[in-house]
């Protein structure tokens, strides 16, 4: 199709924004799943916390791996083919995670599927920025995630009451199909933009790589990617339900019901960002303003969660939704740099948001451990002492943020 051409809404939507949401969904999903499966792996398997922490976090090593490749690949070649080809890798990892029966088998399988879901936002926002006005950014943003916050909610109370009929292996078998369904839809349904790839060989395409890591402007938000968009990660994907039920005293189903919650209001925060972040721009109420407030009031709610003040399904289910403010990031980072190089700076922003998701989640895991045998602490207290690390680290990350209005936009985005 000619980049000249003026596509439909329901072009653009059934095209371009559905495969990309799809692939996103799936990505969350599987990012989200160990919280509800981990007291099934736990019990199979015989792990500590370190060894369940080990596990879940191999996905966010590996897709932090993959993100500066991906970013090249996806200025490269194209979101199109980058992501369908990396979805076939996905479908694999499902197979072996769903065929294991050891802990190197599976933590191998998850890492694969970190792998291959490495690309699915970043390839939604590279696409977004080739057929989308500047000005649709920030609610495309909010809408995509939203389609990962649905994810995650499936990977909540819905499969919490899945299991007992198709086990956590038959959750990863329906996954695998997914994978490879997604990819095909990509590959054979998304058209190509005529622009939308790049020449230039791999030095060129490592300079720029070098540009992006080497601007102060990309460092002033690095800490709030590791961790608030990284330690959300974390505490979604594992170490809320363990909280939920050593802490709260909770059994297993109602803790899923709170992780539900906690989804739901990412849901409703993203989907709100996505219906009204064009109309509060026009007033003044910019992507970063959105961030500066929904951080600090994460921040708030995860302070009641640590001292227990308040009934706690409300206070997940505000965690949701503050924390959807954090996905603007990639649309502001993004916006400081030229367009051709969009898709190396929001997977190098994602590196650092998958990075500090791997550091929380298994550092937290190591924590613990330490805490309990050596240090003699309660599972309840490790676990406080452990969260109040995270809130510390996203306090001194915050700072930077207040500073952050000094960059201007690039005029080429």
């Amino acid at each position: 199709m000619s980049s000249r051409s003026a596509p439909s809404s329901i072009f653009l939507l059934s095209r371009v924004f559905l495969p990309f949401a799809l692939g996103y969904y799936l990505s969350y999903l599987l990012r989200t799943v160990n919280a509800v499966i981990s007291p099934d792996l736990t019990r199979e398997l015989g792990l500590s916390a370190a060894d369940l922490g080990l596990l879940t976090s191999t996905y966010f090593f590996a897709f932090g791996l993959a993100q500066i490749p991906v970013g090249i690949a996806l200025d490269r070649y194209g979101p199109r083919r980058v992501e369908a080809g990396l979805l076939l890798i996905t479908a694999l990892g499902g197979v072996l995670f769903a065929t294991g029966e050891s802990l190197p088998t599976l933590a191998g399988a998850r890492g694969l599927i970190g792998l291959g879901v490495a690309a699915c936002l970043m390839a939604g926002l590279k696409g977004f920025t080739q057929w989308f006005p500047r000005e649709k950014m920030a609610s495309m943003t909010g809408y995509i995630m939203a389609s990962g916050a649905l994810g995650a909610v499936t990977a909540s109370a819905p499969l919490e009451a899945a299991l007992p009929f198709i086990g956590w292996r038959g959750a990863f078998w329906m996954v695998a199909a997914l994978a490879a369904g997604i990819a095909a839809l990509i590959f054979f349904a998304m058209p190509e933009k005529d622009d939308s790839t790049h020449g230039g060989d791999l030095q060129h395409a490592l300079r720029g790589v070098q540009e992006v890591l080497s601007a102060g402007r990309f460092w002033s938000f690095s800490g709030q990617a590791a961790f608030f968009t990284g330690g959300f990660m974390a505490l979604q994907g594992l170490w809320a339900v363990p909280w939920l039920m050593q802490v709260n005293g909770y059994s297993r189903g109602l803790a899923a019901d709170h992780l539900f919650w906690l989804n739901i209001g990412m849901l409703a925060g993203q989907l709100s960002i996505g219906a009204w972040a064009t109309k509060l721009a026009t007033r003044g109420i910019t992507p970063l303003h959105l961030m500066q407030i929904g951080l600090f009031l994460t921040m708030v709610v995860e302070a009641l969660i640590i001292t227990e003040l308040g009934p706690t399904i409300p206070l997940w289910c505000t965690l949701g939704i503050v924390s959807a403010t954090g996905a603007q990031m990639y649309g502001v980072v993004a916006g400081l740099f030229p367009l051709h190089l969009s898709g190396r700076v929001t997977t190098s922003i994602n590196l650092m948001a998958f990075i500090g998701a791997f550091v929380v989640q298994w550092g937290l895991g190591g924590l613990l451990d330490g805490l309990r045998g050596t240090g003699g602490m309660g599972a309840a207290d490790s676990l406080r002492v452990a969260f109040l690390i995270l809130l510390a680290a996203q306090l001194a990350s915050f700072v930077p943020l207040a500073r952050a209005a000094r960059f201007k936009p690039h005029g080429e985005f």
